[in-house]
């Protein structure tokens, strides 16, 4: 039986949860794009607000849970964990990564502003998003995935032991509050 829904990977597989959640961003970015073309012609109508409502949700919860799993367990256990050229590497790429998280914290208020005015909005009311704050988040987010999908989850990969992996991902799991 097919299923109807993409099933997310299981605690089991870390790597695979956090590109899961890469995904899931994209997804929301894209309704931001979406919403931009949208909101001049329909205003805040109820497909706005919905859309409105779906990225406050994900950025305000799933997001920053996505943040601290690599801030708090991946990255740090990265650090300890690689040497030679992969810690060249990390350490290059480290500051960059936390400082995009800090960036994106800031980009992130301006924009959960725009979309709690367009939520709590009359119905079809004029609405705006503005242009240059989605772009910038976007692009920053995209290069951020990128950096995360092409180096960082590949080095993980190759580097931490099974033990390394439970441990990411029952930490993860815990951080969501899944219980086993």
């Amino acid at each position: 039986m097919n299923n109807l829904f993409d099933s997310a990977p299981g605690f089991d597989q870390p790597l695979a949860v956090l590109k899961h959640c890469h995904d899931r961003i994209r997804k929301q970015l894209t309704t931001l794009n979406k919403m931009l073309v949208h909101l001049p012609e329909h205003g805040a109508d109820q497909d706005a607000k919905q859309a409105a409502q779906a990225v406050l949700n994900y950025f305000t919860k799933a997001a920053p849970l996505h943040h601290e799993d690599e801030e708090l367990n991946l990255l740090p256990e990265l650090k300890q964990t690689a040497d030679g050229g992969d810690a060249a590497l990390l350490a290059g790429l480290l500051p960059k990564i936390l400082a995009q998280h800090e960036i994106m914290a800031v980009q992130w208020q301006q924009l959960e502003k725009q979309l709690q005015t367009i939520v709590a909005a009359a119905d079809h009311a004029p609405a705006n998003l503005s242009t240059a704050d989605v772009q910038a988040f976007n692009a920053l987010y995209d290069e951020h995935m990128q950096i995360e999908e092409t180096q960082i989850a590949p080095m993980a990969k190759r580097l931490f032991s099974d033990a390394q992996m439970s441990a990411l991902g029952a930490a993860m799991q815990a951080r969501r509050g899944i219980k086993v």
